[in-house]
């Protein structure tokens, strides 16, 4: 009988589930934006994911493993491992040249440093503060009435971008609010903004050195602003995930749920 191995990565603000198959191949993924609390979120995920594999209970997944922000408050799920694992773990296994591995979530941003197997070698994380994180991005998109994705995009059009003084997110935001009120045109801000990001994650990567190939996961990643400027400060083209990098996480969960019922199942013949 095919096993079904799930991976649940609960962020602050989204919630993501992948199942793969024995063959480690994804049968169904999905994201959807956090409840107002985390089991809440993991039922909207099982009642979207499970049909896409012909399954109605979780009763009938063979390993289930829980990361990420509410990771502890998974109750299906076999056993919980942190983000910064599953993270490697996913992204060496859809891109296994990859060595460094930037993680920006809705609130912290992590950098992870990978040996040619895929092992973890360092890393950093930064979660003092909303400014570079997914956060600082959606306070604001909200601040300029813009979409998450209007920031990345409108933000290519500026002819003469801004540079944001403040390093805390309270403190941009007021001058963000001040840059409106003088009339400067949004593509503008918006360059700013994103400039700011990439520089507060670039810093934080130097801490831990930067190898090639690198790859951006979570759902910043998708903000071509924000990349592109990373790749414009340390000058390096960044390597794009096969899949859609926002689900690395929980692909990660779902691999080493493959591997912890296949030692089990050895274990438990021999």
């Amino acid at each position: 009988m095919m096993g079904f191995f799930l991976g649940i990565d609960i962020g602050s603000l989204t919630g993501k589930a992948v199942i793969i198959d024995d063959d480690a191949t994804i049968k169904a993924q999905q994201i959807i934006y956090v409840k107002k609390l985390p089991i809440h979120t993991v039922n909207a995920l099982m009642e979207d994911v499970l049909p896409k594999v012909g399954i109605e209970d979780i009763s009938e997944v063979t390993y289930c493993v829980g990361t990420g922000y509410g990771r502890r408050k998974i109750p299906l799920a076999n056993e919980t491992i942190s983000e910064i694992t599953c993270h490697g773990t996913g992204a060496h296994h859809v891109l296994p040249s990859v060595r460094t591995v930037i993680d920006i979530g809705g609130q912290d941003c992590k950098v992870i440093r990978l040996d040619a197997k895929g092992n973890l070698k360092n890393f950093i994380m930064n979660e003092k503060c909303a400014a570079g994180t997914g956060r600082y991005l959606e306070i604001m998109a909200k601040t300029l009435n813009l979409t998450l994705d209007e920031l990345g995009t409108l933000s290519l059009k500026a002819k003469a971008p801004l540079s944001l003084a403040s390093k805390c997110s309270i403190y941009a935001r007021l001058e963000v609010m001040q840059l409106i009120s003088d009339g400067l045109k949004k593509p503008e801000i918006a360059a700013a903004i994103n400039r700011a990001m990439a520089e507060r994650v670039i810093n934080l990567a130097e801490k831990v050195g930067i190898e090639e190939d690198v790859a951006v996961s979570g759902g910043v990643a998708k903000n071509i602003g924000v990349v592109t400027n990373m790749e414009r400060i340390i000058g390096i083209k960044f390597k794009k995930f096969p899949i859609d990098p926002q689900i690395i996480g929980a692909l990660g969960a779902a691999l080493i749920a493959k591997r912890a019922y296949q030692k089990l199942y050895k274990e438990e013949k021999n």
